[in-house]
């Protein structure tokens, strides 16, 4: 049975949050967005000192808790030096891929909040002036961010009240097209928490609970490999909402739910993966299995860090994930059809 799931409102929840800046480590701005839409669904926000954001929903039986995770931290950068010219020199925060993003607009923004717009630009910048342009490896040591002021040296950059430890935010770009395709970074989470949000209007809606205490988890360390490494310890399973891969080995597209059955390092359980197809099939979902090589989840932070859960994973699957990704919104339809099938337990 397929659920008529509100997918205006997903869209334009993704578009609202996508918006909102959250690179890793980065929670101030997103939290109060995760707060408006709880409060959206009559739910309150709790965290732990992490600052991971928690919604929790009682159950028909709360002899059980389980975890839907859904991570809300995105790629970045953060200002690692300040050149004698004015030219800013960045880290990368998590797996940023500089050829992606060169030519990108950002926002650095400073400790004491003040923000100034900037560009990513390579130190060999024009193909009129430098003869490397084109072949230049784009990299840290090459990369830099002009910032859109009137800047000279590094003095006149400081004095903007600019710092090491700044952190830099890129444009997500976000583009839907009529005919549903979603053009955007930090699909990978923002797509998987509109379809946490997007379930959590279903329930609410149809005065529905789920079959068990479901608690809605949003990490903000997981480009890192750590934001599920701490689970309360009444939680039995962890269930990731992330993102699916398109490539030569696996059967997933942008149109369908993957279900993630190995990461880079683990084999997810077995018996839960095992009752997510099926309630894949209950729910008439589009949907493919696969295994996804260079790619981990909370669910897998969370098996890592010794918790005494089991873990499963699965979401839209994406193109050029950790560039400027690629979706559709039926890959969103069918995984806020599994997300609610799950919860419900059909």
């Amino acid at each position: 049975m397929k659920y008529n799931v509100d997918s205006n409102f997903m869209m334009e929840c993704f578009k609202d949050i996508v918006s909102v800046h959250s690179p890793v480590g980065f929670y101030a701005k997103f939290n109060l967005a995760i707060e408006q839409y709880a409060k959206r669904f009559g739910k309150e926000v709790t965290y732990d000192n992490r600052s991971t954001a928690y919604i929790t929903l009682d159950g028909e039986d709360n002899s059980k808790t389980v975890i839907i995770g859904a991570h809300a931290d995105t790629l970045g950068m953060m200002v690692r030096k300040i050149d004698s010219n004015g030219m800013i020199r960045v880290r990368a925060l998590a797996g940023l891929n500089f050829s992606n993003v060169e030519g990108e607009n950002v926002i650095v923004h400073t400790r004491d909040g003040k923000e100034y717009t900037g560009l990513v630009v390579c130190q060999s910048h024009s193909v009129h002036v430098f003869d490397d342009a084109r072949t230049l490896e784009r990299n840290e040591d090459t990369m830099m961010v002009i910032i859109d002021e009137d800047v000279s040296n590094d003095k006149d950059v400081r004095a903007l009240g600019i710092e090491h430890g700044d952190y830099v935010f890129l444009d997500p770009r976000c583009q839907i097209t009529q005919n549903g395709y979603i053009k955007s970074r930090f699909i990978d989470d923002k797509a998987g928490i509109a379809c946490v949000f997007t379930m959590l209007k279903y329930l609410t809606e149809n005065d529905l609970k789920p079959k068990y205490k479901t608690i809605l988890a949003f990490p903000y360390g997981e480009e890192i490999g750590v934001g599920g490494a701490y689970v309360p310890s009444e939680v039995s399973e962890y269930v990731a909402v992330d993102i699916g891969l398109i490539g030569p080995d696996y059967n997933g597209n942008e149109h369908s739910v993957s279900i993630c059955a190995k990461d880079a390092s683990t084999p997810y359980d077995y018996e839960l993966t095992n009752r997510l197809i099926t309630c894949a099939k209950k729910a008439e979902c589009d949907y493919a299995v696969d295994i996804f090589y260079r790619y981990g989840t909370d669910a897998g932070a969370a098996i890592k860090s010794g918790n005494n859960l089991r873990h499963a994973a699965f979401g839209m699957a994406v193109y050029c994930s950790h560039g400027m990704e690629r979706t559709h919104i039926s890959g969103l339809n069918n995984t806020v059809n599994l997300l609610l099938a799950y919860v419900l337990d059909i």
